[in-house]
């Protein structure tokens, strides 16, 4: 072949691919922010590996998937407030049309709800009020004080308004955990004969909940009652108990009504907890989300409410995971 031949070929292999790349360009990718045929969510999660959380998630992909044209980049922050942040200005760089946002805490969230709005794209929290959440787009959630409340109201009614109260906390700092415990401790205000006589954290984690109850077994304080602010702990603790041959002898109480819980009360074990609709806030979020994204008018404020189970209705809950 000549050196004009060769030439000639060089020149056709180069314009065809810089056709090719400029097709690419103009259609863009599936499953990047910025295309013009697709709305595309970006979700920042505090956490993957929490179970009530992994829920929530559930109930974003489910709506996710009956929309059309609608896609969601779920990113993992590992309860790491500075990694959200990261997270949510890749979000902001990438130009999704909107961020869904489950706070890692709540000292840290004004910020990246600020950062969202200097860029002109929309915000939703869900799950973890804060004081100033109404900067963002919307909130979607539930009054965690009020899950405190339910939780402690009816561990009250069952030990006739007098005992011993242990608490267990969620992670320290976190909007549940002050919310739920200030809750607790606003009902055991109103009764001159209930006590807390211990209070720590298990981290929303059962295995921590469990040592942190073989701790206070150990201890030999006397106890009514383990209000915990989540179900896990809550679990946790009625292991611990039920080990030392004390469970009959202690009332405990938790929140979410997760599934496992719910075997728990069915079984006599927990003895309340509070139904918190993990599902309805994911779709819920979602659903503002899209809204926003599409320039649609939304409310500020979506309550999702709490509901007290026993085992009186256990299984009206059960049947909801089904």
């Amino acid at each position: 072949m000549g050196k004009m031949n060769r030439l000639w070929m060089a020149m056709v292999v180069l314009a065809t691919l810089w056709v090719a790349g400029c097709g690419a360009q103009q259609t863009g990718q599936t499953g990047t922010a910025g295309t013009s045929d697709k709305i595309v969510i970006g979700a920042a999660l505090p956490d993957f590996d929490d179970k009530w959380l992994s829920y929530l998630q559930d109930g974003m992909r489910q709506y996710e998937q009956s929309q059309d044209g609608v896609e969601v980049i779920y990113v993992d922050a590992m309860n790491d407030a500075s990694k959200q942040l990261s997270q949510v200005e890749n979000f902001i760089q990438q130009k999704v049309n909107a961020i869904i946002m489950v706070p890692v805490d709540t000292t840290s969230a004004p910020n990246m709800v600020d950062k969202a709005n200097q860029a002109g794209i929309p915000i939703v929290v869900v799950n973890r009020q804060y004081d100033g959440v109404e900067a963002a787009t919307a909130y979607v959630g539930s009054e965690s004080i009020t899950a405190g409340v339910m939780e402690m109201e009816e561990v009250a009614k069952l030990l006739d308004h007098k005992g011993n109260i242990a608490i267990i906390n969620g992670q320290m700092g976190q909007e549940a955990q002050i919310k739920r415990t200030e809750g607790n401790k606003q009902v055991i205000a109103q009764h001159p004969d209930l006590k807390v006589v211990l209070e720590g954290t298990g981290e929303w984690d059962r295995a921590k909940g469990m040592t942190l109850m073989e701790n206070w077994i150990q201890s030999g304080q006397h106890i009514d009652a383990v209000v915990s602010n989540n179900d896990e702990m809550a679990i946790g603790a009625i292991m611990a108990l039920e080990a030392a041959g004390k469970l009959n002898d202690v009332i405990v109480a938790g929140v979410d009504a997760t599934p496992d819980a719910l075997e728990y009360v069915k079984a006599g074990k927990l003895k309340v907890t509070v139904f918190q609709n993990a599902t309805g806030q994911g779709q819920g979020g979602l659903e503002v989300a899209i809204k926003a994204a599409k320039g649609e008018a939304v409310e500020k404020f979506t309550w999702i409410p709490y509901e007290l189970v026993t085992e009186d209705n256990v299984d009206e809950y059960v049947q909801k995971w089904q």
